[in-house]
């Protein structure tokens, strides 16, 4: 099953704000001999690919055998089924594995509902006796927890998953896979920031789907419409320059150059922005075909990311877990250091 043909975005108005891009070839500037305070990978859109999965950690493990964690920011499985978390989870028991994982919830976890079985898609028959309930159990037995949003840390800094709390096409025939955020989370996220930011610590938020006008891919028209509550969750991130949101969802390359920017949110009196990075993806990479749309990356695509935390900045740095090399890194200096 192709990712893209069971997309299909919802009409409305993207919010608009101002965009800073990383160049392609950012280095960090200032570097200090110490060690940073932590270091934790963060990867997406495993979508079934075990293999390169597995690759993945070996390679987490060799290049940060004292990681703090790992987060993923969603699309864990395929298609949501209780056997495909299994199978996650298998990979993960062989190891290596991360000290501590953070999972967020992705579209690909709610597609049962498309399938009369594992092996028949049946979309004419959607959605073949799932109901929504059980997608989210199968998602919180296997994350661990009973909340789609949910707090970490790796090293003391911390780390907050948010995500879909409904999965939009049982409400509303019109919609797919479309973010909705309950005022609980977005009233939970604006005390978690608010907390942190007192205590002088930048914040890493997880989640699957980009918010439009940010990274690679999202002036593309595939992606403007992802969350309902778009304004809403930007203002709240927009407030603090030592937010750092990760997103996956697109598998665009992280060899493009808006793999990392600064987005400012007009009306949150940040004038810096906070920090938006694209993850890559596991499974099969895409870029922009030119036309509106998207093409396939050839070759073997698996990519992630790697971040230090220092006590006066973070690096990022964009990981080719296939061949093994690193493709650029980024150095953010924080607004009020640790």
């Amino acid at each position: 099953m192709k990712r893209r043909s069971l997309f299909s975005a919802a009409a409305g108005a993207a919010a608009l704000g101002t965009v800073t891009s990383s160049p392609a070839s950012a280095q960090p500037s200032g570097h200090s001999p110490t060690a940073p305070l932590c270091t934790f990978n963060v990867i997406s859109d495993i979508q079934g690919d075990l293999h390169d999965f597995a690759v993945a950690l070996r390679d987490i493990r060799a290049t940060a055998p004292h990681g703090a964690g790992l987060a993923v920011a969603g699309d864990i499985t395929p298609r949501g089924y209780d056997f495909e978390y299994a199978a996650v989870r298998q990979v993960l028991e062989r190891g290596p594995r991360p000290r501590e994982v953070a999972w967020a919830i992705g579209n690909h976890e709610f597609y049962v509902p498309k399938y009369a079985d594992p092996q028949t898609l049946s979309l004419a028959t959607w959605p073949n006796g799932a109901t929504e309930d059980s997608l989210f159990r199968s998602f919180h037995r296997f994350a661990g927890r009973g909340t789609v949003y949910a707090e970490t840390t790796f090293g003391g800094i911390p780390v907050l998953t948010i995500g879909t709390e409904r999965y939009v096409h049982y409400h509303d025939p019109q919609l797919w896979d479309e973010v909705w955020l309950s005022e609980g989370q977005l009233r939970w996220l604006e005390q978690r920031l608010r907390h942190w930011s007192k205590r002088r610590r930048p914040v890493m938020v997880i989640t699957h789907h980009p918010l439009p006008n940010t990274v690679s891919g999202t002036r593309n028209k595939l992606y403007l419409s992802d969350y309902l509550q778009a304004d809403a969750l930007l203002g709240l991130l927009g407030r603090y320059r030592d937010v750092f949101l990760f997103s996956g969802h697109t598998h665009w390359d992280l060899a493009l150059s808006d793999w990392y920017v600064r987005r400012v949110v007009p009306g949150t009196a940040n004038l810096d922005g906070f920090s938006v990075i694209n993850t890559g993806a596991v499974q099969t990479g895409f870029a922009d075909n030119g036309q509106g749309g998207e093409s396939t990356v050839p070759g073997v695509f698996n990519q992630g990311l790697q971040v230090e935390v220092h006590r006066d900045r973070v690096v990022i740095k964009a990981r080719d877990f296939a061949a093994g090399s690193w493709l650029k890194q980024i150095s953010v200096p924080l607004a009020t250091a640790i």
